[in-house]
């Protein structure tokens, strides 16, 4: 598959994934059978920072949301 944006899989879909994952004493990549190590490493990095466990300064995904919501307001107010 060469689309550059990949596949699309639902947010239920990435949550069992991250749950196998967490809960698996198997690796990433023994567990993404079907999905690329890369995604699934992201979303459990995803799900880490949610629950409060990310690095220092990592954005959890509401965080990055409303981000992306100012960002887009700032454009608009920019244009205008």
């Amino acid at each position: 598959m060469s689309n550059k944006q990949g596949k699309r899989y639902s947010e239920e879909f990435k949550r069992d994934a991250v749950r196998l994952a967490r809960s698996s004493s198997k690796t990433v990549t023994e567990v993404a059978r079907g999905v690329s190590p890369e995604g699934l490493r992201s979303w459990v990095k995803r799900d880490q920072a949610d629950r409060g466990d990310g690095g220092a300064g990592e954005l959890t995904s509401a965080e990055r949301e409303e981000l992306r919501r100012l960002r887009r307001q700032n454009l608009e107010q920019q244009k205008h």
